[in-house]
């Protein structure tokens, strides 16, 4: 009682917050009250002008709500005025606030409590922002609502109706008239008091964009219901922006009339009134930002009076609009017809030619000299115009001299300097930058890593490159978890943050890979502030007085003027998955611009390739490039620079080998390319007079001294050389690591291909990825060239479930403390080791995503703060051993193999080999090695009868692909038991199949073919075989009187030798299996015991009459059901098994696809599952959602729902199908229409496809056959389908509907 009396009276005695003023708005007047924590105020450089009158509008709606005690929800299209609004309203008000940046990662611990373990292994709760807000009564900012995952905003409902919420230290926020309440009964428990008042001043402002027309979750009803909205228009956000820039407007007839025509694409877009809504804009609204960065742009660099070219004017619309990249055509179209009749000129192409400068509105950089130590001077020059010079932040680190000339690794083309160029002017406009790739990611180069590296280089800058993996999360951008000794957990800031604090330039590679999680790093970007660990945040601005004792603490901190970040993309996504106005928001966008033909040539020809060489190869990638760009096809392999180089280098080494035709066919993978695709390779290399030359035998590697030498038959000239590891490099690695193989049999294509890896691995510095069918000695072909070479090799193997926390180290927990071990890549890294990723194309691609920046770049950043790096440049860092080398094993692409489309995530920066089977005279070679005893005749069949069966897997005749591991399993069985037959030994292989009887019918028919006459394949052979060649088991029943045939009895137990129940074994009279006497066989599971075929054969003929009578009745009455004749069932069966392998095929295909779009993955932040080793330190301090486990993946924030895929099959029913039927056409038409209706009948999700059939005759060109709603679920049904398609064209009329037969196709799509 004394206690609750003292702190009731120094509640009482406690002075309110003094008055710094009145703030008079409109007609509200407003006693702005002294802050109590000043370093919670808002004290951002980019507050909105409160004279201007839309900002000045909203400024007094949030103050009525204020002073109501009401929540506010601001719906605004993505941008930072809605976020702006509230910050400048809480510097208006003087309040403090809390801000919470919400996406898809953000869970329960980031809206109450999180725990920590101090010192001594005490645990402590730590408030969240919205916690400390409703404690201390300040002003709660919720950034993104839309992107938060349903089932999360509803832990604050309680919060926002009542201020009430539970928390995980036990106590319990209440409204403040509840606890006052108690209090003065008495009730509030003592000493032991819990209950925690929610101060009165608390308030919210929510922010999101719309849904739908945004990505993102609707709003869940009983959490909108608890705010009152404020829709923030367009128009104004765009205006004020601009305003707040403090640049005044520019005065030139450009700006005018680029913000007429922003402005009029807003006012369109918004059309409601029935004329609008049909000649509304195909033009998406532009970002929020567009007039800000145009004014600030413009007035920076006066536009000269002659006007911009039409390339110009289309590479500025895609820096202020860069969606417009993934626009319609009819969205470029009537922007083009917008600027004509603004008097812009027609709007061109965003591919510059190699006479312009890609310069923004025609600059170009002349000059780069240092100011200070945190500034440099630059000079922009234009054809048009005076110079321009702008101070601008620069880097600690000595300037790169510029122009850039002497002795240089790169080639400074107008291309290059013109990229520069936009990257100097973003950023003397002070903005963050990302470089967007092409539309279509099958061009030239474009220099990204170049262009990052140089304008850190021109400018001092010192550079950190932060890979960007799927599996990071929002949190994990910022800040990380950290252990002390002791096992106190702590956190420790990101590289990201880091390089805010030091003024470093961050290039950010792969953002796009993350999605909306990017968006969490919006108020970094835009402001320069965001909220850190232990209530501390980074702010842009902190001159006050007042501010000085929290920067002091630390509980302030200040980013770096000369703080830089570029983004660049993984090129893995399309550009419509992630360019939203989100990101071009955040930063300024510069689309890329890929090298000319003149670029490639000049780098091609410092490789020392001959020209005339480089001449045909770039002939030929002109064309290869553009066949992808008209058919829009995804190719395996793109011919990109890198590529070209790559081929080139290799042709300067080995003037001798230039067989062109066969290094492109290895550099783009041709062996896996479909039939069609590789017709057109084979044409276009033809064209570029590229031709084939025939194959040159290759001898066995041989190691002479210190050498391994490779050789062919042509002449000793063609020698290849390679010197063999040096042990002393690495003593261990080679005492332990360099893998033995007893036997290796030699054969010329794969010391063919030994040969081409030692020259990437060994000679040319590549990594190489090979792919290939199974067993055809991918490891075996490494492991051996290992061997030869005396190189140490680390191994791994990729799955479903690796992450790539796995691929950098063990985690394990010992004494309550974190302990991390080295993976095999870490060590091969560090010791300069070759190590082996076998089945890479089963990981997620996010996981194979690491390789990329590992082979290309060198670089790589561990989740425990460590980085790789090609050199030191911090005490942590692992340097990139120069013998260190990446072999990446995979199968090839496509069904069956089922992997995923890695080699668009790996890009260019592996040199790929495709490992196939060896030649007839290889194969015969290696396998007479292994059985010299077998004779020459008896290996040389097997060897035919296989390269049959891998043609007939090419042909699509059969679905697997035989391999030489299953004929080297077969060889050894024959040698080893030469007393079995060879249909017995080919069982071992062709058991797979001996449910599918079209296969085995196809096989049969190819090893005949080759001379090989197996009676033992398919169910009945097998099961012929077996009983020749063991004891027959036989079941002797006590009874075996018969009566008449019948049913019998059902249930769900096992009977044998039995008179009384159906489905039993051994029985007599009864439906069975193994007995006699019975009219049809029917099974209900278990073993079969077989009664003698002596009492079988003992069996009265009036019986077997009468069984066969009553099975002819059943047959018949099933028929009947299925309401078809016998001769019915027997012509639509007849059909059934001549589409079999096809419809097979075709099931396999759609069965997949459907496959892939379900895909499991492992989700994150569960109650229960297996432990995720990335979240053990959360685990440490009690958290719950330490678990992950397997579940389906949920779609990116905008994905639309998934819907049936679409198809629609036209068949021709014209008369002249019956006429000329004589040809099989007719029948053929039938037969795939059976083959369609099976297939889609036979799918276990036949939700993912909606199909009809229709056909055209003369007598019109809509003929239902199958309707959309009503496929044939039932026999009968589809054969009613077959005969109509019969008896169609036997009365159709004469008649041509071929175009209205097409508009009809497209009719039920659109």
């Amino acid at each position: 009682m004394a206690q609750r009396r003292l702190k009731h009276i120094l509640q009482e005695l406690t002075p309110l917050p003094e008055s710094v003023g009145t703030l008079k708005l409109g007609d509200i007047t407003y006693e702005v009250p002294a802050a109590l924590t000043p370093s919670r105020l808002s004290r951002s450089k980019d507050l909105l002008d409160i004279n201007d009158a839309v900002n000045r509008d909203h400024l007094h709606f949030l103050l009525q709500k204020h002073l109501l005690g009401q929540d506010v929800f601001l719906v605004s299209q993505p941008g930072p005025y809605a976020r702006r609004l509230a910050m400048t309203f809480a510097s208006l008000i003087n309040a403090e606030y809390e801000y919470i940046a919400l996406h898809r990662d953000v869970g329960e611990t980031e809206l109450k409590q999180g725990r920590e373990i101090k010192r001594g292994g005490n645990l402590v709760y730590v408030d969240s922002p919205a916690v400390s807000a409703v404690k201390h009564g300040r002003l709660l900012i919720l950034e993104g609502i839309e992107k938060a995952e349903r089932g999360i905003m509803p832990v604050l409902n309680n919060l926002l109706e009542n201020r009430e919420m539970n928390l995980d230290d036990g106590t319990h926020i209440i409204h403040p008239q509840r606890y006052a309440q108690l209090e003065a009964s008495n009730s509030l428990g003592g000493s032991h008091n819990n209950f925690v008042p929610a101060h009165k001043n608390f308030c919210v402002i929510a922010i999101a964009a719309p849904v739908p027309p945004y990505p993102g979750y609707p709003l869940d009803p009983p959490f909108r219901s608890r705010f009152q909205s404020r829709f923030v228009d367009p128009v104004g956000s765009l205006t004020a922006l601009r305003a707040a820039t403090l640049v005044s407007v520019p005065t030139s007839s450009l700006y005018t009339k680029l913000r007429n025509l922003i402005l009029s694409t807003q006012f369109a877009n918004e059309s409601r009134n029935a004329l609008g809504a049909i000649s509304r804009s195909s033009s998406p609204p532009f970002p929020q930002t567009a007039l800000a960065k145009l004014s600030s742009l413009i007035a920076a660099f006066p536009s000269p009076e002659a006007g911009l070219t039409s390339n110009q004017l289309a590479r500025l619309f895609l820096t202020i609009h860069p969606s417009l990249a993934h626009a319609p055509f009819q969205a470029w179209a009537l922007l083009s017809r917008q600027t004509e009749e603004a008097g812009l000129g027609e709007l061109g192409t965003p591919s510059m030619s190699q006479d312009e400068d890609i310069g923004l509105l025609g600059y170009r950089v002349l000059a780069i000299k240092r100011l200070d130590e945190t500034s440099a001077e630059v000079t922009f020059a234009h054809s048009d115009a005076p110079p321009v010079v702008l101070r601008v932040p620069a880097g600690k680190k000595s300037l790169r001299p510029f122009p850039l000339e002497g002795n240089l690794e790169l080639h400074p083309t107008r291309r290059f300097l013109g990229l520069l160029t936009c990257f100097l002017q973003a950023h003397a406009l002070s903005w963050d930058i990302s470089l967007i790739p092409p539309a279509i990611p099958s061009m030239a180069s474009t220099s990204t890593s170049t262009l990052v590296r140089v304008f850190g280089q021109v400018l001092g800058y010192e550079q950190e490159v932060v890979h960007i993996y799927k599996e990071l999360g929002g949190r994990e951008l910022v800040m990380r978890r950290k252990i002390e000794d002791g096992g106190a957990t702590t956190w420790e800031p990101s590289p990201l943050i880091e390089g805010a604090w030091a003024g470093q330039l961050i290039h950010l590679s792969g953002l796009d890979v993350i999605g909306s999680t990017a968006g969490s790093l919006a108020r970094l970007i835009q402001d320069r502030e965001i909220e850190l660990w232990d209530n501390k945040r980074i702010v842009s601005e902190a001159s006050s007085e007042e501010a000085r004792p929290s920067l002091a603490k630390g509980e302030l901190s200040l980013a770096h003027s000369s703080f830089r970040i570029i983004s660049t993309a993984s090129k893995s996504l399309p550009l419509k998955d992630w360019l939203l106005d989100e990101h071009a928001n955040m930063f300024f966008p510069i689309p890329s611009q890929p090298m000319s033909r003149e670029e490639e040539s000049d780098i091609l020809r410092a490789t020392g390739c001959p020209q005339h060489i480089i001449e045909c190869l770039l002939s030929f990638a002109e064309k290869y490039r553009q066949s992808i760009s008209d058919d829009n096809v995804l190719k395996i392999r793109k011919l990109g620079t890198r590529s070209v180089v790559r081929i080139a280098k290799r042709l300067a080494l080995f003037p001798h080998d230039d067989d062109l035709n066969a290094i492109i066919n290895r550099s783009l993978l041709a062996d896996f390319l479909p039939a069609v695709e590789k017709m057109n390779l084979d044409a276009l290399l033809s064209e570029a007079k590229i031709e084939p030359r025939p194959p040159v035998s290759n001898a066995s590697p041989v190691v002479q001294e210190k050498t391994l030498i490779f050789s062919t038959s042509k002449s000793s000239a063609d020698e290849v050389s390679i010197p063999v590891f040096d042990a002393s490099q690495d003593v261990d690695g080679v005492a332990s690591h360099v893998p033995y193989m007893d036997h290796f049999y030699d054969n010329s294509l794969q010391s063919g291909l030994m040969c081409d890896l030692a020259i990437d691995l060994e000679l040319l510095g590549e990594h190489v990825v090979l792919l290939g069918n199974q067993g055809v000695g991918k490891n075996k072909i490494v492991d051996r060239l290992c061997q030869l070479l005396r190189r140490p090799r680390e191994y791994i193997q990729l799955h479903r479930d690796t992450t790539v926390n796995q691929l950098m180290f063990t985690t394990s927990l010992e004494g309550g403390l974190l302990r991390y071990t080295d993976s095999p890549l870490i060590r091969a890294i560090t010791y300069g080791r070759v190590i082996i990723v076998d089945e890479a194309d089963k990981a997620p691609e996010h996981v194979v995503a690491i390789f990329r920046s590992l082979a290309g770049h060198g670089e790589l950043t561990l989740s425990d703060g460590r980085r790789v790096r090609p050199l030191r440049e911090r005490e942590s860092d692992i340097v990139v051993h120069p013998n260190f080398r990446l072999v990446l094993l995979a199968n090839r692409p496509g069904y069956p193999f089922l992997g995923n489309h890695f080699m668009q995530v790996l890009g260019e920066n592996f040199s790929a080999h495709s490992v196939s089977n060896p030649d007839q005279a290889s194969e015969r070679k290696l396998l007479q090695q292994l059985a010299p005893e077998i004779d020459e005749d008896t290996i040389l069949r097997p060897v035919g009868a296989f390269h049959g069966l891998r043609h007939g897997y090419d042909t699509g005749v059969l679905n697997y692909p035989y391999s030489l591991r299953e004929l080297i399993n077969l060889i050894r069985h024959m040698r080893a038991y030469p007393q079995d037959s060879l249909g017995d030994a080919l069982r071992n292989i062709f058991d797979f199949d001996i449910y599918k009887p079209e296969i085995i019918d196809k096989l049969d028919e190819i090893l005949e073919h080759h001379g090989l006459q197996i009676p033992h394949l398919g169910l009945d052979a097998a099961r012929e075989a077996v009983k020749k060649k063991i004891q027959d088991i036989e079941f002797e029943p006590s009874k075996i009187n018969l009566n008449e045939p019948k049913e019998g009895k059902h249930d769900d137990k096992e009977h044998s030798a039995g008179n009384t129940y159906a489905g039993g074994t051994g029985g007599r009279d009864t439906a069975g299996m193994g007995g006699r006497g019975g009219y049809k066989r029917l099974w209900k599971g278990g073993d079969v015991k077989q009664v003698p075929d002596a009492l079988k054969d003992n069996v009265l003929d009036h019986i077997k009459e009468k069984a066969r009578e009553m099975a002819r009745e059943e047959l018949k009455r099933r028929l009947e059901e299925l309401d078809m004749s016998a001769s019915e069932a027997k012509r639509y069966g007849s059909i059934l098994t001549v589409t079999q392998a096809h419809m097979l095929t075709l099931y396999n295909l759609l069965e997949h696809l459907a496959a892939k779009e379900v895909e499991r993955v492992w989700l994150k932040r569960q109650m229960d599952g297996e432990l995720d080793d990335s979240r053990l330190a959360e685990g440490l301090t009690g958290e719950a959602t330490v678990y992950k486990r397997r579940g389906m993946e949920k779609s990116e924030l905008g994905r639309p729902q998934i819907k049936p895929k679409r198809i629609r099959f036209i068949f021709d029913l014209s008369g002249s199908m019956y006429r000329f039927q004589y040809d099989g056409r007719l029948q053929r038409s039938m037969e795939t229409a059976v083959m369609l209706m099976e297939t889609f009948d036979r799918l276990s999700r036949k939700e993912k496809y909606a199909w009809d059939i229709y056909g055209h005759s003369g007598d019109g060109p809509d003929i239902p056959l199958v309707l959309l709603d009503k496929p044939p679920t039932e026999l009968r049904d589809r054969w009613k389908v077959v005969e109509k398609m019969y008896m169609i064209p036997q009365y159709a009329f004469a008649g041509d509907y071929t175009r209205s037969r097409k508009a009809f196709q497209v009719e039920g799509f659109v």
